[in-house]
């Protein structure tokens, strides 16, 4: 196993910009992709014309669609495919691991029927390895652009942490740490499900002021949930948490946004997911936290809002309403007595 050789699982665009960082930090990058034209087209080309057009990619970069190929001797692999793909495509790779391999999930979404994480999937699937996510406000298209941009490691062991610090910082590209896995890779999926509640807002007019309020208790929501599962609520406070809700529930460049646009425009959920051709997890991931919420009796009107208008054909405009329900007393939810309410 090697710690100079490193693999990323999923051609999307954000498996792209992982590659390419790790490849101009002096790393040879095994880069799986599922369509094995597209990844013969790539290794001529230098480039991911399907999902990062323009975006010249590294030559220590060298794609396949062959999965021993792709891990094998790799010390560091990044699993950056969609929540519904994940388990099966680590059980796909599992077979071709070396012993102590370092897996990272950049996957931010919850699997169905089972409401695991990607992490505690790479746990259950390869109890040998060790385990981080990583997370935060990563726009694929202004990484591609070496824009400025923070993310978060996050695992409970320090040699994971760092590892993913050395392959990936960069001048532009800031890596923080963090041992919340749990909270962090939490945060990342649950942001999915405001920022489609955003975009229906500012489908429907709504100003500044509405996506702030909209922002700050999508938060509170999040930590309440976060807390209850387990999570530290102030792990929302960081990059993967109130970092990646602001910028996914303020931009057309979110996926999960420009789900809640069309619908916000009267545009059907399937012709909306149709036409914007890549996953988008937010859809999914409403249905599984509402279902987890009534279980757990965690008061979540936003979610629960936008389920009524995915699952339920419920009115659009309620969504705003559902800003304005009766909320804890405190503006700050956990920095004093919780049991302070509004009757």
């Amino acid at each position: 196993m090697s710690t100079s050789k490193i693999s990323v699982i999923g051609g999307g665009s954000f498996g792209t910009v992982i590659a390419n960082i790790s490849a101009e930090n002096g790393y040879d990058v095994n880069f799986w992709m599922r369509n094995k034209s597209q990844a013969e087209q790539l290794n001529s080309t230098r480039e991911n014309s399907q999902y990062l057009p323009d975006y010249q990619l590294n030559e220590r970069i060298f794609a396949t669609s062959n999965m021993a190929a792709a891990v094998n001797d790799c010390g560091l692999i990044f699993v950056a495919v969609p929540s519904s793909s994940f388990r099966q495509v680590v059980r796909d790779m599992v077979p071709h691991l070396a012993e102590n391999t370092v897996l990272v999930s950049t996957t931010k979404g919850i699997e169905s029927g089972s409401f695991d994480l990607m992490t505690q999937i790479l746990h259950q699937e390869a109890p040998n390895a060790k385990v981080g996510v990583l997370s935060g406000p990563n726009l694929a298209v202004e990484i591609a652009k070496k824009d400025l941009t923070g993310t978060v490691i996050a695992s409970p062991d320090e040699q994971v942490r760092e590892l993913v610090k050395s392959a990936l910082k960069s001048k532009y590209f800031r890596v923080y740490a963090n041992n919340d896995m749990f909270g962090v890779e939490l945060g990342g999926s649950l942001k999915n499900i405001y920022a489609i509640i955003a975009g229906i807002a500012t489908a429907l007019g709504m100003g500044h002021n509405t996506n702030s309020m909209l922002v700050t208790r999508a938060l509170t929501e999040m930590a309440r949930f976060g807390k209850e599962l387990g999570a530290d609520p102030m792990t929302f406070l960081g990059l993967a948490g109130v970092g990646d809700l602001i910028v996914t529930c303020s931009t057309p460049l979110s996926r999960n946004y420009r789900i809640g646009l069309a619908l916000g425009k009267g545009v059907p959920l399937e012709k909306a997911i149709a036409e914007l051709g890549q996953v988008a997890e937010g859809v999914n991931t409403v249905k599984l936290v509402q279902e987890k919420a009534e279980e757990l009796a965690v008061y979540m009107p936003l979610a629960s809002g936008l389920y009524k208008i995915i699952y339920e054909n419920d009115s659009l405009e309620n969504i705003i309403s559902s800003l304005m329900l009766s909320e804890l007393a405190l503006d700050v939810e956990f920095a004093a007595n919780e049991d302070k309410t509004l009757d």
